[in-house]
């Protein structure tokens, strides 16, 4: 096996897909710097509560769009232009019912989800009117998802990149426009963010207007059996996502009966900087996955193992770094969104950042061997390590934090769920390759082996 082309290959997709990924957390980063300069803590509470919206739509969104890309990837070289042109009208099909549930939402229920997301009567209008903004532009952050996911999959993924940085260099302008300038409040920051994925799409599209795309819309029936398989391949994508959203959602009703308010707002100092570094984990997990889809179409599990060497050293060195970085800048990252010097918010986001973001080399592996294992084929084995770390162990380890009325154990629960399903998660892969390495290897070319 020569490992210099794969190596390259492996270092180009992930720093196009790490750039892209931090690209999309800079949406709401960056509403979070604004909102806390122009609308202080109470801003920053609302925000907080109105992320696990973005984690819903965001999951159904990568859901639809790396198990559709997956798929791709694997009939790319093995099948004829229409079987690909039907797995991403599939997509898009599975899409569409999707974002109509949003736009319900949107229209109908959007007061009674700000209540479900915990918004009391002091931040109620302005977590109401961002999240009824971005419920109704559901449709493009779908689209978005499932656009750029395709594309890394049609090694496309410098362009892919270009698009999410162009929408998120957008939104920073328009943040300052809507929520300074024009003093929108909430509803300007949210309809900059909601703006951002149409500037995305724009320049994405250039795949398809060159001619450059090997998947196309169809006019065909949308296939149940097809849309199975898609979202069987991203479940898991969905399930790290959507379980984003439930620990923000359990953690703000933990932490405002624990120290109010004021703890939400430093809460959401802490998940908007992490954010951040779980963006580069999601990024090095994009990369790869075409990477194994393609070598794992092609029968090389040599390359494919390799390739989950590479991706697993490079995710601890990062881990290491930041983790250091973080610890010693606590003080500079608290101040930049402290914009009113409260010093109970300043005290509690600067424990919780040390002690929450010991989660990074156990999420980092965690989100690389998800996606070993939807490459390979094994949705249950990726859905499993997606549900132990979202729901299984957070849910218990936080309601014991909230009956010791720890703030030490709200900030460590995320570690520690990641922890436990390290273990757990290493211990399945070491099994799997065992197996691989005592199975006898399939001399047939690939275009006959079924």
């Amino acid at each position: 096996m020569d490992k210099k082309p794969i190596r390259r290959d492996f270092f180009r997709y992930i720093l196009a897909n790490v750039i892209s990924s931090l690209g999309v957390s800079v949406y709401i980063l960056i509403d979070t710097f604004f909102i806390s300069r122009g609308m202080g803590t109470r801003g920053l509470t609302a925000l907080n509560l109105s992320l696990p919206v973005f984690n819903f739509m965001n999951g159904f969104g990568l859901m639809l769009g790396i198990g559709g890309g997956s798929k791709f990837s694997m009939l790319y070289c093995r099948t004829e232009r229409k079987e690909t042109d039907a797995v991403y009208t599939n997509s898009v099909a599975a899409m569409l019912v999707v974002a109509a549930l949003f736009e319900v939402l949107g229209i109908f229920f959007s007061k009674t989800v700000t209540h479900l997301l915990g918004a009391d009567e002091m931040v109620f209008e302005m977590s109401h009117s961002y999240i009824k903004t971005v419920l109704l532009f559901s449709p493009a952050f779908l689209m978005n998802n499932i656009m750029a996911c395709f594309m890394r999959n049609d090694s496309a993924p410098r362009l892919a990149m270009l698009g999410m940085l162009s929408g998120s260099f957008a939104n920073i302008i328009l943040d300052y426009v809507f929520i300074f300038k024009l003093d929108m409040g909430m509803g300007g920051a949210a309809l900059a963010t909601c703006i951002s994925p149409f500037i995305s799409m724009g320049i994405m599209s250039i795949h398809f207007i060159t001619g450059w795309n090997a998947f196309s819309l169809r006019l065909i029936v949308p296939s149940l059996k097809s849309i199975r398989e898609i979202v069987s391949l991203g479940l898991h994508s969905f399930l790290s996502e959507v379980s984003g959203g439930v620990v923000i959602m359990l953690f703000n009703f933990v932490i405002y009966r624990i120290s109010g308010n004021t703890g939400i707002a430093a809460y959401g100092v802490v998940a908007n900087a992490a954010i951040v570094f779980t963006a580069i984990y999601t990024g090095i997990a994009s990369g790869i996955q075409p990477l194994m889809c393609r070598y794992h179409g092609r029968s090389d599990a040599s390359a494919v193992k390799y390739v989950l060497r590479l991706a697993l050293w490079t995710s601890l060195i990062f881990s290491v770094f930041a983790y250091v970085a973080v610890f010693f800048g606590t003080p500079y990252i608290v101040t930049v969104f402290n914009s009113r010097g409260s010093s109970v918010l300043r005290k509690i986001a600067e424990t919780g950042l040390r002690e929450y973001f010991l989660f990074m080399p156990f999420m980092g592996t965690n989100t690389i061997i998800s996606v070993y294992f939807t490459s390979k084929e094994m949705p249950k084995q990726a859905q499993l390590i997606s549900l132990l770390r979202g729901t299984f162990l957070v849910i218990p380890i936080a309601f014991l934090a909230y009956m010791l009325r720890s703030m030490t154990g709200v900030w460590l629960t995320v570690p520690v769920s990641e922890l436990i399903t390290t273990l757990i998660g290493m211990t399945i892969l070491l099994m799997t390759l065992r197996r691989s390495w005592t199975e006898p290897q399939d001399p047939r070319p690939i275009y006959l082996m079924r």
